[in-house]
């Protein structure tokens, strides 16, 4: 999470005050931004009114302090709020920026709070009115506010799960910058990614090339002279051109054939969302690295919210034994592979079925021509008319001997399985998907349990060593 500093919004040069509130609040609220205005979230106001309610809470202010300010009155108060693209949902972003503003604030002022999703990262737009509820006082911005804002953002951050800008600085990189190293990759970055490692096998031919893709799970088609390549679980494909330099065909051909080197694309692919239940931070390993005392204090709160977090879901799925809880994961892990092995074998059928069924089409189009050449006694003149039908036909029969098939299989029964096999593979990757999850909650829950038990044996020895020196 990154937040920048607390804006002041005021009257300004040229500007009335309802002019100065009502222009930042209808761009915030916008509705194409906050999903027909369904991120928009309101404490102790109407969010569709927010700013005739601050100017009437200024009035209120004024009539009973009689403190009067010139065109530098601050009217309201403005924070952003940014997280990791793909990192939450934009419904929990909501949530922890009200109960941001809330504790900011100690819940003594009016906010209006928008979830923005038009961008590839999820953010909070929050605007709060600088007269408290009871409209006897004022929100003062104070020496180091920035830091504070900050702070609290930081907290909120390490107690959910989610990463935070460490070492933040002024004149550093900017919020776009980090978000360039941590973001979640495109598709069109994962399919780079997918080609070197094809590219680190050697393939021979783009054939090969093509193969090792089919087998990492990316579908592979062709129209034109344009090859289009997907990921599971993305819906658009992309066109092999569209991947940028060291990506097109003229350049993997030139890499294939040893004419040119190829590098790898250098951008880390982020790892997948954690799961519920987080691994502990080791703060000895943390202070090692350089990490100062605020850190350790943050660290050792998230600490106690995980291990508050791994007992409750230990309760939750009866897990009170160790004994359990190791067999359990061991249990999941073996599923989570037995799925992951099934998938695999799918991918593996269903690229031998797309082979086999080329061939099987290209042996059917040549067929007749062989049939006419054995009629013709063999002959060799209609050989050379007919040399690349009869290459094509030959080359067929000796991938049918390789493969070890005997008999021919219908094109359509080919078909048939699969799609059977590709709608099991959907099914199974569901179950996957699901047993990933359970199987690295287990893990994570286990891992905690491990250093618990671990610091309290360590605890005990050094307990009997002081005991014993007395």
């Amino acid at each position: 999470m990154a937040t920048t500093r607390i804006m002041p919004l005021h009257i300004g040069k040229g500007r009335t005050e309802s002019c100065a509130i009502s222009k930042i609040i209808d761009y915030v609220a916008n509705l194409q931004k906050t999903d027909h205005g369904r991120l928009i979230t309101g404490y102790e106001c109407d969010s569709r009114v927010a700013d005739a309610e601050f100017m009437l809470a200024k009035r209120q202010y004024i009539a009973a302090t009689g403190r009067v300010r010139g065109a530098d009155d601050v009217i309201a108060y403005h924070v952003r709020q940014s997280f990791c693209p793909g990192e939450i949902t934009p419904e929990e972003a909501n949530r922890l920026g009200v109960e941001f503003a809330k504790r900011f604030t100690k819940g003594k002022h009016a906010f209006i709070l928008c979830t923005h999703i038009d961008k590839a990262h999820v953010h909070n737009h929050i605007i709060w009115s600088s007269v408290n509820l009871d409209c006897d006082r004022k929100f003062r911005n104070f020496w180091g506010s920035t830091k504070a804002v900050r702070r609290l953002s930081d907290t909120i951050c390490i107690e959910n799960g989610l990463s935070i800008v460490e070492n933040p600085n002024p004149h550093g990189k900017s919020y776009d910058q980090w978000l360039g190293d941590q973001a979640k990759p495109s598709h069109r970055e994962l399919l780079r990614a997918a080609i070197d490692n094809a590219l680190a096998q050697k393939p021979v031919d783009l054939d090969e090339l093509l193969k090792l893709l089919r087998e990492s799970g990316c579908e592979v088609s062709k129209r034109g002279k344009s090859y289009r390549l997907k990921l599971p679980g993305w819906s658009k494909v992309s066109r092999l051109e569209s991947l940028g330099d060291g990506y097109t065909l003229e350049h993997l051909l030139g890499v294939l054939a040893g004419q040119k080197e190829h590098t790898p694309c250098q951008k880390a692919v982020r790892q997948a969302d954690p799961p519920k239940v987080n691994l502990l931070v080791d703060i000895q390993a943390k202070l090692q690295a350089g990490k100062g005392a605020g850190y350790v204090r943050l660290a050792k709160v998230f600490n106690l919210k995980q291990m508050a977090q791994t007992v409750n879901y230990l309760t939750e799925h009866n897990l009170l034994e160790y004994a359990v809880l190791e067999e359990k994961a061991a249990a999941a892990t073996a599923h989570h592979n037995e799925l992951s092995a099934k998938i695999k074998a799918a991918e593996k059928r269903m690229a031998e079925i797309a082979i086999l069924r080329t061939h099987i089409i290209n042996y059917a189009k040549t067929r007749d021509t062989y049939v006419a050449y054995r009629k013709a006694g063999y002959s060799k003149k209609f050989r050379e008319e007919h040399e690349q039908e009869m290459l094509l036909h030959q080359a067929e029969k000796n991938a049918f001997d390789d493969m070890g098939v005997k008999k021919l299989p219908k094109v359509k029964e080919l078909q048939a399985e699969y799609a059977r096999l590709l709608e099991e593979k959907k099914k199974t990757y569901a179950e996957y998907r699901r047993s990933r999850e359970e199987m690295r909650e287990l893990l994570a829950a286990k891992a905690n349990m491990d250093r618990l038990l671990k610091m309290d044996e360590e605890q005990k020895k050094e307990q009997e060593k002081d005991h014993d020196q007395r």
